[in-house]
């Protein structure tokens, strides 16, 4: 049976039709503890679990985040699918506040060393990141946001910042100049730990205001931006209340086999400790 995980905000747990929810409290992992308690339950029928990747009121900055933590646990739990939900700042005029964009690329400006691969200590494994997303959940997400009439972008590179303060204007310019079309701080990490993982992934990502590039930018208040937090988040259930039945029907995921050729280090070279740490990831290439 398929099983989705849903990443984002706390309130994303609270999806009109979910049923069977219980908390799941233990939350290490080899790689230490993942953000928050997750949440389990039942869509339709197909089983999801969310993360809040922040911690319950927004506790964890973006640089603190344990990306790894949170990815092992979904993978830890059975996950084939994640749908990441993030907010973001546009660097184009026409993907406007209110809009989703689901990436098809990401471009990392990252600087203080996330931990970003669960492979090191020992072993050494390089997947492919080509296509950072899933094209069987990015049609998905597109469709479902399209059925309920909101506009959607179907592609765009997301550039992933360290935060949390925001660009200058002149790193805002400069993205531009480099093509980029969302700012965030936090979804490349997933993307790859995911793939590692060989979870399928795709990122909802939901503008909240144009970045500091644009002229109206100075004229946008506290107020309004939480106005479109919370309206992007009430549409962001609904896209995702469309979405996690569709994906429960699908028969196979694009990231499955990801690390059939990855895996470099001779198997005899693992250390004992490394094989039973990451055993739920490499069980099938031992």
């Amino acid at each position: 049976m398929v099983k989705v995980g849903i990443i984002g905000g706390s309130g994303l747990y609270h999806i009109e039709g979910i049923a069977n929810v219980k908390e799941i409290t233990d939350i290490k992992t080899p790689f230490g503890m993942a953000s928050d308690s997750l949440f389990a339950g039942q869509l339709d029928g197909i089983d999801v679990v969310f993360l809040s990747r922040h911690g319950r009121g927004h506790r964890v900055s973006p640089s603190e985040i344990n990306y790894r933590a949170n990815i092992f646990m979904m993978k830890k739990l059975g996950v084939d699918a994640i749908l990441s939900v993030s907010a973001c700042g546009s660097l184009r005029e026409d993907m406007k506040p209110l809009d989703f964009v689901v990436p098809d690329q990401f471009v990392d400006r990252t600087h203080q060393a996330r931990k970003m691969t669960f492979f090191e200590n020992g072993i050494v494994a390089h997947v492919s990141l080509a296509d950072p997303v899933s094209p069987e959940l990015t049609k998905i997400l597109v469709d479902s946001c399209k059925s309920l009439g909101l506009r959607v972008h179907p592609k765009g590179t997301y550039i992933n910042m360290e935060g949390p303060q925001f660009s200058t204007k002149a790193e805002s310019n400069l993205y531009r100049q480099w093509g980029m079309d969302i700012i965030g701080m936090t979804t490349m990490s997933e993307a790859r730990l995911a793939r590692e993982a060989e979870i399928s992934y795709a990122t909802l990502a939901a503008v909240t205001d144009y970045d500091c590039w644009h002229p109206g930018h100075d004229a946008v208040t506290v107020d309004m931006i939480i106005g479109y937090l919370t309206k992007n988040a009430e549409n962001a259930k609904k896209i995702l209340k469309l979405a996690i039945p569709k994906i429960g029907q699908l028969k196979e995921f694009s990231a499955q086999g990801a690390l059939k050729f990855a895996l470099l280090t001779d198997r005899k070279a693992i250390p004992e400790r490394v094989k039973k740490d990451l055993e739920i990831l490499i069980k099938n290439y031992l």
